[in-house]
């Protein structure tokens, strides 16, 4: 291509001699050859794009874009990261894991890396690299009360309810209004046999956010003390999310053993048959 491009502007040399110089010009190609800046400025443009794909749910969307930004400009991690979260919409962990990886190379020292990593591992059930990447990441951000929670998460799931606890208690030590530790520390303490303090948490989540969680692990607890406000909490709680009718979504929700024991139990009180019956078929039907 190039040596067919010398012989026309060698030939218009020639055949235009006595024209004026700007006609001469007038036939020699001309291109545009972007500078680096201008490049990355697009690439990041692109970025944005597809995180605001992702944001609206056009997942595969987003990842077309994403991987158009990251092969425009492979040096910036946030490229990377973006790129990554696009792959774990889209279910594709490998590749994700990969993305992350490149983002580190690039810049080590930034925490959502490590949380991100977490978050992937606990979708591919390792639990050991999701523990490592969560303490790396906090080792960066010490005060994310999030990643703080999301330790303890694991440690509930390894039935490590002591620690799990501490855990709990220093993610709201941090954000004092966070109900969801507040409330995970009440089915720790239960499985714990603390039933005692495991009401207190549930009422506190419950003061802050009137979930349907804390609600029925609350109504759990109260099924032998308190039958009447059991019913009645636990009927407040399926109305608000019927999924916590399915003993399945409650362990999603990392309820232990022997508070699903009790919240199978109280579910077959025959005063509950029908809010039972309305939840299940709820359910079925968004199925």
């Amino acid at each position: 291509m190039r040596k067919f491009f010398y012989k026309i502007i060698c030939a218009s040399l020639i055949s235009f001699y006595f024209f004026e110089v700007e006609k001469v010009k007038s036939v020699v190609p001309y291109y545009y050859l972007p500078k680096i800046e201008n490049l990355q400025k697009r690439s990041l443009s692109i970025g944005k794009n597809a995180y605001q794909l992702l944001y609206f749910g056009q997942y595969e969307e987003s990842l077309n874009l994403a991987r158009l930004a990251v092969k425009i400009n492979k040096t910036n991690e946030k490229l990377w990261m973006i790129l990554a979260e696009t792959q774990i919409a889209n279910s594709l962990y490998k590749e994700a894991l990969n993305s992350l990886n490149q983002a580190e190379n690039l810049n080590s020292n930034i925490s959502e890396i490590y949380f991100a990593k977490s978050n992937i591992y606990l979708k591919i059930s390792q639990l050991k690299n999701a523990k490592l990447a969560l303490e790396t990441g906090l080792k960066i951000e010490p005060k994310n009360y999030k990643a703080i929670f999301q330790l303890g998460n694991i440690l509930l799931m390894e039935k490590n309810f002591s620690e799990a606890i501490k855990l709990f208690d220093k993610s709201t030590k941090i954000k004092p209004d966070f109900w969801q530790a507040i409330n995970n520390q009440g089915l720790a303490y239960f499985e714990k046999d603390n039933q005692k303090l495991s009401i207190q948490f549930f009422e506190k989540a419950i003061s802050i956010e009137e979930n349907a969680e804390p609600l029925l692990g609350l109504a759990s607890c109260l099924r032998i003390k308190d039958i009447k406000l059991a019913l009645q909490l636990t009927k407040k709680a399926l109305a608000k999310d019927p999924n916590y009718v399915n003993y399945d979504y409650r362990k999603e929700q990392l309820w232990g053993e022997k508070l699903q024991t009790s919240t199978e139990l109280l579910l077959e009180n025959e005063q509950l048959r029908i809010d039972v019956t309305l939840a299940k078929s709820k359910i079925n039907e968004s199925s």
